[in-house]
């Protein structure tokens, strides 16, 4: 099994969604691990669960303290807990905007709506007043702009005759507890999974100047339009492990220093090596775009006609 990634829930009261986390962690196939729960509340419920399921816990009124200077310690906090995402679970404080983007596209919040609807307080009881006939649950990445973020997942849940807005809430809590872990699990795992990666090297790779998608041996590659293949994408081929992105070098000197320096990011695909292609890993939590896009360009210019990269150096002037 791959190495669980690390989870940090913050909260500040009961902690029933940092539960469902948590349980769901102790699954077999659950990709990642609870690692810390932290909270604004030295008081809050979900510290004893978290202490009591023998998990590291960091408490820290808000109180009589600036917001920079609360968030400077959490941050610390995270870092030594060496944290690779954060989970928001009834945490009841606005985070500034440098602490969101210090963790971008490594928080992620649970809201009580079927966003984009009913961002903010007061949820159910403006579903039930709008006449809907279902509310429901989302899961989002958190940016800046209160509940505005990209939705992970989100579950309905109908609206009966009857219901008042705590009648409501309880049912869509029950439907919180489902989505929060599944939606986080398929999130903090999407390096693993090959749709996934292929579909960023996709984005990346057809931004160059003619580029075009084709099948080599069988598995999906890019080339320019009549003209020679510039990257191959390799999911586990050949016996290989990795997922990986193959990329031309400069020849054999190039390849042996890249890999000697980086074992663990480059390796000598198999049938392609003697060619000059070296595999570049993308199955890794750490998986640096800009570093593959830098690549896919390199790699590109290694194999296009002189007057496509005439365009893309005149496009670089810009």
């Amino acid at each position: 099994m791959a190495e669980r990634l690390r989870v940090a829930a913050i909260l500040s009261g009961r902690g029933s969604n940092m539960a469902a986390l948590l349980y769901a962690s102790r699954l077999r196939d659950c990709p990642y691990e609870l690692c810390l729960v932290a909270s604004n509340k030295p008081e809050a419920a979900g510290l004893s669960l978290a202490k009591a399921e023998g998990i590291e816990t960091w408490a820290l009124s808000h109180k009589g303290i600036a917001k920079a200077d609360f968030e400077a310690a959490l941050t610390a906090t995270l870092e030594a807990a060496e944290t690779d995402y954060v989970a928001l679970c009834g945490f009841m404080r606005v985070l500034s905007p440098e602490f969101v983007e210090r963790w971008s596209g490594r928080i992620v919040n649970i809201h009580p709506s079927l966003l984009p609807k009913y961002k903010g307080l007061d949820t159910h009881a403006r579903a039930i007043d709008a006449g809907d006939p279902v509310a429901g649950c989302s899961v989002h990445l958190v940016t800046p702009e209160l509940d505005d973020g990209p939705v992970l997942g989100q579950i309905e849940v109908a609206i009966l005759p009857s219901d008042t807005p705590d009648t409501l809430a309880a049912r869509v809590l029950h439907a919180e507890h489902q989505l929060y872990p599944a939606a986080l699990s398929a999130y903090v795992a999407r390096h693993l999974d090959a749709d996934w990666l292929l579909e960023q090297v996709r984005d990346l790779a057809l931004e160059l100047p003619e580029a075009e998608e084709a099948p080599s041996h069988g598995s999906p590659a890019f080339k320019t339009k009549k003209g020679k293949f510039f990257a191959h994408f390799s999911d586990r081929h050949h016996g290989e492990e990795r997922i990986a992105l193959l990329v031309k070098t400069s020849g054999e000197d190039e390849m042996s220093a890249l890999i000697g320096a980086e074992p663990d990011l480059y390796h000598r695909p198999a049938y392609y090596g003697a060619s000059g292609w070296i595999g570049l890993r993308l199955d890794r939590k750490d998986t640096d775009w800009d570093h593959v896009a830098s690549w896919l360009q390199s790699s590109w210019r290694r194999t296009a006609s002189k007057s496509l990269t005439k365009l893309l150096d005149a496009a670089d002037e810009f």
